[in-house]
């Protein structure tokens, strides 16, 4: 007999996905490796890692199910998005992945001005499950179904679509705030009515164009819990993404561990260290080449810093009195060695065989294969176009043999 156990909350960042998209930035290929890493280092359960469909991100994926078998990440799970159509799920089968988000537009506005007419929900629905029979038929483990506009499709219709959804085999619903128009009463509401009628986890999808995403993200999870369900969240590092962005995931887990008047049992169920955070932050801000705000919850400058005369004085007595949660708790600000002052000997896309040695020995990465190695050095640095830090040399020296795969052709290159 299987034990019931009580729902919990866990994140499912959608970074390498909604993030990368976000307008005048990007990130490489290497680049999307690295936040799967940081995400498996801080114990986030599921990183959406982009779109397997496409055929630019086929040698990534590959080499991400690789990483993922080496233990590269942790116990981080790995999940492709596709559109709810079939012709994308076959095209992405066999490239290693066990997880998948299928999307399709839900509401009206969506189905009248987008589709334009070409389908109409009874067809939207269709389509849907027929990716759905499509993805477990490939050997899915989990697929989320998403619906796209979630918040302004017809409450009724969203009903029937995820309980289709679900007796096609979908594991989860994913409300799609697509323009960052709901507020959290609204959405909480919403979400007890949802899960409640469905009897599975409905996840939360939230943009930031209110600046609410955070708020509605957990009054959202909140929901599902108060119907017995399992919650997911939806975050991007540092709240990028379109528009406005995503809801932040520093943010997210702040308010679920120190908000006032968070709802009794309302746990984390994945084994999240914080210690991870700044780390992450900065290097996600390097490598977007998007400035930290100042005021960046946790993680910005300004974070912990206090300068006004009442302030202060109240900081000096005890730092509580001005200060939510405890500055050590977001773990220590990264020293990159490419950031030091003075003297430097760095390594990359033109460096020789001393300086690489020179670099790796200073970092105390252990070189199994230095050919390799060395040659997976300059390919990141040439893709990157900035200094590698030093997380990113100690990944390339610890799996050299998955990280090849992000660069078919090139390796046997003499």
């Amino acid at each position: 007999m299987s034990i019931a156990t009580k729902p919990r909350i866990h994140f499912l960042d959608v970074t390498n996905r909604d993030g990368v998209q976000t307008a005048r930035t990007g990130l490489s290929k290497f680049g999307k490796t690295m936040v799967n890493f940081y995400l498996g280092r801080l114990g986030v359960a599921q990183s959406e890692i982009g779109f397997p469909f496409l055929f630019h991100e086929v040698p990534y994926i590959r080499a991400q199910a690789a990483l993922e078998r080496a233990g590269a990440f942790g116990e981080l799970r790995l999940s492709g998005w596709c559109r709810a159509v079939p012709a994308d799920v076959e095209r992405s089968a066999g490239l290693g992945l066990r997880h998948y988000n299928l999307s399709i537009s839900t509401s009206d506005q969506m189905l009248q001005n987008k589709f334009r007419g070409r389908l109409d929900r009874d067809a939207l629905i269709r389509e849907m499950v027929a990716a759905v029979r499509a993805a477990k038929a490939a050997g899915a483990q989990t697929v989320g179904v998403n619906a796209e506009d979630g918040s302004r499709t017809d409450e009724g219709f969203l009903t029937e679509f995820a309980l289709a959804a679900r007796e096609a085999g979908a594991d989860r619903l994913r409300y799609c705030d697509t323009i960052g128009g709901d507020t959290p009463g609204r959405i909480g509401e919403r979400f007890a009515k949802l899960a409640g009628a469905v009897g599975m986890p409905i996840e939360t999808h939230c943009h930031n164009d209110l600046g609410m995403a955070v708020a509605n993200s957990l009054a959202g999870a909140f929901g599902d819990l108060a119907a017995g369900q399992d919650a997911w969240i939806n975050t991007c590092v540092n709240g990028i993404g379109e528009r406005s962005g995503n809801a932040d995931l520093v943010s997210c887990i702040l308010a679920l561990r120190h908000g006032f008047g968070v709802p009794e049992g309302a746990e984390i169920g994945d084994p999240l260290d914080l210690t991870w955070a700044r780390r992450f932050a900065w290097w996600a801000s390097y490598a977007f080449g998007q400035p930290l705000p100042n005021n960046q919850p946790g993680v910005g400058p300004n974070a912990f810093a206090h300068e006004s005369g009442i302030h202060a004085d109240g900081a000096l007595k005890d730092h509580r009195n001005y200060e939510l949660y405890d500055d050590d708790l977001l773990g220590p600000f990264a020293q990159e060695r490419h950031a030091r002052a003075g003297r430097i000997v760095l390594t990359g896309e033109y460096g020789g065989l001393a300086g690489f040695r020179h670099v790796m020995d200073d970092l105390g990465a252990e070189v199994t294969d230095e050919a390799l190695t060395f040659k997976l050095v300059q390919l990141c640095n040439a893709a990157t176009g900035r200094p590698l830090t030093d997380d990113e040399l100690r990944l390339i020296a610890a799996f050299p043999n998955e990280l090849a795969l992000l660069y078919p052709g090139y390796l046997d290159q003499p």
